[in-house]
């Protein structure tokens, strides 16, 4: 991740400045407030504001005055039977948003997230940074045979290579007709003179989808913990779930009683299906089910099964 000295200074301004508030705050988000939380070779998360905290969602669940009415076990309590039950609107008293930058690719797989407020950069009115995800070496995959989504074994050796130089030379190639065609120095003056730019809205179509872009997102933390299970998830893509890696450690930091609540009922837990739940009550009852009677399709007795620990 690279920072530009105005930016570092930014950053500083923002943290040295406090406020005195009578609203909740949390001292850990407090202390990671306006940093910026590498990710990739050129992204950044970082936490630009919040409201609301672990008693918040109890103090909605009670509907009751003030906080702090009730001992940290029981508010773990109800916090857990909340999640476990899904029960969602405590959920959304607390919301949080959050400054990120990240390759164009990825923010068109986030934004199928609806449930946010969104400002992305815009390059109809600025110039974007000739800035490109580069993977390494060892994200680089093959298409997956068995999962159209996903990625299947590592490429190695001089086909890596060939794919790494593919997409530096035509991130550069295209940055370098996108300024080209633009015509305008770092301060808008035209490059030259004598040759008219094209307008910014009209150059931009020519950049790769790895070009970085950023945006300020805002949520609530129902919606937030969704998008956390889709996208935290193992099989997620992983240029988006390292994001969702990074944003879990601010949930971790803001709301601890409803990130592990999180972590146990949602993020860490799975869902079985009335004829799957069927199945493990009839091996419990000493059955040896087989698949072909056991009333499931072959994937999911292998997802089952994979549950399980067994062997499909």
């Amino acid at each position: 991740m690279t920072l530009t000295a105005d930016q570092t200074a930014e950053i500083a301004a923002a943290r040295a400045q406090s406020a005195a508030t009578a609203r909740p705050t949390v001292p850990a988000l407090e202390a990671m407030l306006y940093t910026a939380i590498p990710v990739l070779d050129h992204g950044f998360v970082r936490v630009i504001d919040y409201m609301g905290d672990d008693s918040a969602i109890v103090q909605a669940a009670r509907v009751s005055y003030g906080r702090g009415t009730k001992r940290v076990q029981e508010d773990a309590g109800l916090i857990r039977y909340l999640m476990r039950h899904r029960h969602s609107t405590p959920f959304e008293m607390c919301e949080i948003k959050y400054h990120v930058k990240l390759p164009i690719f990825v923010a068109r797989q986030w934004i199928r997230h609806r449930t946010a407020n969104v400002n992305e950069y815009s390059a109809r009115y600025s110039i974007l940074d000739r800035e490109f995800y580069i993977p390494a070496p060892e994200h680089l995959a093959a298409q997956s045979v068995s999962n159209r989504q996903g990625r299947g074994d590592v490429l190695g050796g001089e086909d890596a290579a060939r794919v790494l130089d593919i997409l530096r030379d035509d991130a550069m190639r295209t940055y370098d007709h996108y300024a080209e065609m633009l015509n305008e120095d770092e301060t808008g003056a035209p490059r030259d003179p004598d040759r008219p730019g094209l307008a910014r809205e009209l150059a931009r179509m020519n950049l790769t989808l790895n070009t970085y872009t950023q945006w300020y997102w805002k949520t609530d933390l129902h919606n937030l913990l969704h998008f956390l299970s889709l996208r935290a998830d193992a099989h997620a893509q992983y240029e988006i779930r390292v994001y969702a890696e990074e944003m879990l450690k601010t949930v971790d930091a803001w709301v601890p009683l409803a990130a592990q609540a999180f972590r146990d009922y949602r993020l860490g837990a799975v869902t079985l299906s009335a004829q799957m739940l069927a199945v493990v009550q009839r091996m419990l009852g000493g059955e040896a089910v087989a698949q072909p009677d056991s009333g499931l399709n072959r994937r999911e007795w292998n997802e089952l099964m994979g549950v399980l620990g067994r062997d499909a």
